[in-house]
């Protein structure tokens, strides 16, 4: 899963990034991904280290989930027709790729609690 984290960290830090750049560098709010994507990205990178993984990828999900929710919110408080739609697109993608990225996580711990509770007793 730290392979995972890293890829999303890069695709929200791209996302946001891309985002920044094509409104010409005016709104700092189009930086949001990216805030998000380093973030995960650094815990990525811990997460590869096995005894930080387990707090590493707790901590990579709940970042993931702040950043759906925020996402989420966003888009709901106001109307499409309000905004760009390069902020549209930004905000979409990133409540997408903040959603998928907290499944794969739940799915993984999921997966993980299965195997210990399969494995003998030490």
């Amino acid at each position: 899963m730290a392979h995972t984290t890293i890829v999303f960290g890069l695709l929200l830090t791209g996302l946001g990034l891309a985002g920044y750049f094509l409104a010409g560098g005016a709104s700092m709010t189009a930086l949001i991904p990216a805030f998000f994507g380093i973030v995960l990205l650094v815990l990525g990178l811990l997460a590869r280290s096995e005894p930080m993984r387990k707090h590493a990828m707790h901590a990579a999900a709940a970042v993931a989930l702040i950043g759906f929710v925020g996402a989420l919110m966003s888009l709901l408080r106001a109307p499409f027709a309000t905004r760009s739609a390069l902020a549209n697109f930004s905000q979409v993608a990133m409540a997408l790729l903040t959603a998928v990225f907290v499944w794969l996580c739940i799915r993984s711990f999921r997966a993980a609690r299965r195997a210990r509770a399969a494995s003998p007793p030490r």
